[in-house]
């Protein structure tokens, strides 16, 4: 495996923590992304499930989880902290549909940038993704209420459709309230009623 230049000058010690880095990320995204999978195929979209995240095996991003790998949390919030900003992220949001911060354009009556409403699909998707990492960073200390409190903490800054929220909230509302299995069949049942995504 190449290692990029900007760690030619480590210490064994610290080529060591590297190398137990690139495998701690690599085993986190890929449980991750299995879980999301599963969560897929209950909610319907089994085949977009397959596809989730495969760009955090990207160089861009994969080199950046592993140089702000934690563990408890995702490593691009401290590249954003580190950085200002977070060069992993802004590749991933701009090739991953699941992800609202992807949909938006610009308004034709005012050339404002605004959020446009996701497809039902890829709110499912950052639904089952969003319940994915709060399993996976919480681990044992999981509860399904976790996703929704994680959401309505940043729910004012959040630049998104009023409509995407109001179905994402409501998702993860009664995942909170009624559980995985009753949300995963209402989740299915809606996605069954829509024809065309």
């Amino acid at each position: 495996m190449h290692i990029p230049p900007e760690h030619d000058n480590l210490s064994e010690k610290e080529i060591a923590m590297q190398l137990q880095n690139i495998w701690h990320h690599f085993c986190t995204i890929t449980r991750h992304r299995h879980m999301v999978i599963r969560h897929c195929r209950k909610a319907g979209i089994f085949w977009q499930g397959l596809q989730h995240d495969l760009s955090k095996y990207s160089p861009t991003e994969f080199f950046a989880g592993v140089k702000y790998y934690q563990g408890t949390r995702s490593p691009n919030e401290q590249e954003r902290a580190e950085q200002g900003y977070s060069l992993a992220w802004m590749h991933h949001k701009g090739r991953n549909r699941h992800h609202f911060e992807y949909w938006t354009d610009y308004y034709t009556g005012s050339g404002k940038l605004e959020p446009v409403k996701m497809p039902l699909r890829f709110v499912a998707e950052m639904f089952c993704d969003r319940v994915a990492a709060s399993k996976i960073y919480n681990g044992e200390r999981y509860q399904d209420s976790d996703a929704l409190t994680y959401f309505l903490k940043a729910k004012q800054q959040r630049f998104i459709h009023p409509d995407t929220s109001q179905l994402l909230e409501s998702l993860l509302r009664m995942l909170a309230e009624e559980g995985e299995e009753k949300t995963f069949a209402h989740l299915r049942r809606l996605i069954k009623e829509v024809k065309t995504y």
